[in-house]
């Protein structure tokens, strides 16, 4: 077979950084992505093309696409951070191994909403049979920060409150919690999700929008004492439920859906209570973890979606020339996952 020098791809109009704040969700993908045909850059010995199958849309891909996100945008290079395909060529002997697999991938070399795209070998992980395509397209950004924030709120004692908690991440973290024994407390906007989260193993669930939302979540703090707040928002709620934690509470952020700066009004807490802010990042996470670590994590998590104990939710599917005008519409609405196939 060929080898592609080119390919269709949902490519990013403009490079580097944004000059000003931009919102959670842009109102559209047309000023920031164009379709067209782009090319692909030689292998590098240790990458690997891949024909790519299916791409999740995450919330960092939006931030991302309008320069907001902690890396760079590149002009004229395809966008999307993960996704699944099947390996067709490598650079050197280190990714030979993989050609005619089928993996979960990160875009390393190039963006993932695309019909080709780049990746390094090492972080290709060779599927089971039994993990489902949207599983796979969708394994590597939620679901290894689900196990690492766990393992962040499991140092911190035996309960901890994760906000956005009916979002795919959300869930992941309720599951595996309760398969580890851990108290988890979710925080939803929306009371339609609160007995599906409880089911999904949630110790109590908080409805932001509720008139007695501060009274139960003091109560609830007071009963199960969590020491770890696992935060995809950064709203002043979130600030709020965190100054009424215990001593030695850690507030864990690792997203920003809210464009609202919280006020941090009891800072006493930090010095007398031991109190502290920390941040998240899988991509800072991934390659400082030992080896052995990442490939049990990765191990785990393949074992969670091939046994059904955790699943991907898909709200739509787009093909890569209804994309542009078609993600956000699909976003707004939906509570699962939208794809992208090319």
């Amino acid at each position: 077979m060929t080898t592609p020098t080119t390919t269709r791809a949902l490519a990013l109009r403009e490079g580097g950084f944004a000059t000003t704040p931009m919102p959670q969700v842009p109102d559209s993908l047309a000023p920031f992505l164009e379709l067209r045909e782009v090319p692909l850059p030689a292998l590098k010995p240790g990458q690997v093309l891949i024909e790519v199958g299916l791409s999740p849309v995450n919330p960092s891909d939006l931030f991302f696409v309008q320069g907001s996100y902690g890396q760079p945008r590149v002009q004229g290079q395809a966008a999307g951070f993960e996704g699944v395909g099947v390996v067709i060529a490598a650079g050197g002997p280190q990714g030979e191994k993989l050609i005619g697999q089928r993996v979960s991938f990160l875009g390393t070399g190039t963006g993932a909403w695309a019909a080709h795209a780049v990746s390094d070998a090492a972080l290709c992980i060779p599927l089971h049979p039994a993990v489902p395509e949207a599983d796979a397209a969708a394994l590597i950004v939620n679901p290894l920060t689900a196990v690492a924030l766990v393992e962040r709120a499991r140092q911190t004692g035996g309960a901890f409150i994760v906000n956005a908690a009916g979002s795919q991440l959300g869930r992941l973290i309720l599951g595996l919690a309760k398969d580890e024994g851990l108290s988890a407390i979710a925080v939803i906007r929306r009371p339609d999700d609160a007995e599906a989260l409880k089911a999904l193993g949630a110790a109590e669930v908080l409805v932001s929008s509720a008139p007695d939302f501060d009274g139960q979540a003091r109560a609830t703090i007071k009963a199960l004492k969590p020491r770890a707040l696992l935060d995809a928002v950064g709203d002043q709620a979130t600030a709020d439920l965190f100054f009424a934690m215990p001593a030695g509470a850690r507030w864990v952020s690792y997203g920003k859906m809210s464009d609202e700066a919280p006020a941090l009004t009891a800072m006493g807490q930090f010095i007398f209570m031991d109190k502290a802010i920390e941040g998240f990042w899988l991509s800072r996470w991934l390659p400082a973890a030992p080896p052995d670590r990442a490939a049990a994590v990765i191990r785990q998590v393949q074992e969670r979606f091939a046994t059904g104990r955790w699943q991907t939710r898909v709200g739509a599917e787009l093909p890569l020339d209804r994309a542009i005008e078609g993600v956000i519409p699909a976003y707004r609405r939906s509570n699962g996952k939208v794809m992208i196939r090319p």
